[in-house]
């Protein structure tokens, strides 16, 4: 690990897998979860999918031999083809994530990647921000694992709200 580059794939997938194995995913996506049913962007989305669907079902006529999965794959495939999921998506992620992404999830993700790059060294006392103007040879290894891990907490939630 010590030989490997700040960036590298190999340093970043190590580091993500780590986060993951200390539950940090889980978490966030529990945190952000949480919060997403209340938020404008979601209620928005949700009305516009109910009446696009309400719409779709007001032109077919019910019968007992109506193929519902056949019918509920058309609506689902019209809908992903509307566009309204990428940019509710898009809005929810805003609203939820980006809130927390600088005080909430940063901080924890920071203390993390340097557990993981300095085992045993951490101390009780946070140590200064990563992110600082302050130029320190060791201190790009976290800056490229968290700006890759923010990236990538990002797109997993941009997944996890598809499937509401």
């Amino acid at each position: 690990m010590a030989g490997l580059p700040p960036g590298d794939p190999q340093l970043v997938s190590m580091i993500v897998n780590h986060l993951k194995t200390q539950g940090l995913f889980d978490q966030f996506r529990r945190d952000c979860l949480a919060d997403v049913d209340t938020k404008p962007a979601y209620l928005n989305l949700k009305q516009r999918v109910d009446n696009f669907v309400s719409n779709h079902l007001s032109n077919h006529t019910w019968s007992p031999h109506l193929n519902k999965n056949q019918l509920r794959n058309n609506i689902r495939q019209l809908v992903l083809q509307s566009g309204m999921l990428e940019q509710g998506v898009d809005r929810i992620v805003a609203q939820v994530v980006d809130p927390k992404i600088n005080h909430i999830f940063r901080p924890q993700v920071e203390r993390v990647v340097r557990e993981f790059l300095s085992p045993g060294s951490c101390s009780e006392e946070p140590p200064a921000p990563l992110l600082s103007t302050e130029v320190k040879p060791d201190s790009s290894i976290p800056e490229q694992g968290t700006q890759h891990f923010m990236i990538f907490i990002s797109l997993q939630m941009s997944r996890v709200d598809l499937y509401l």
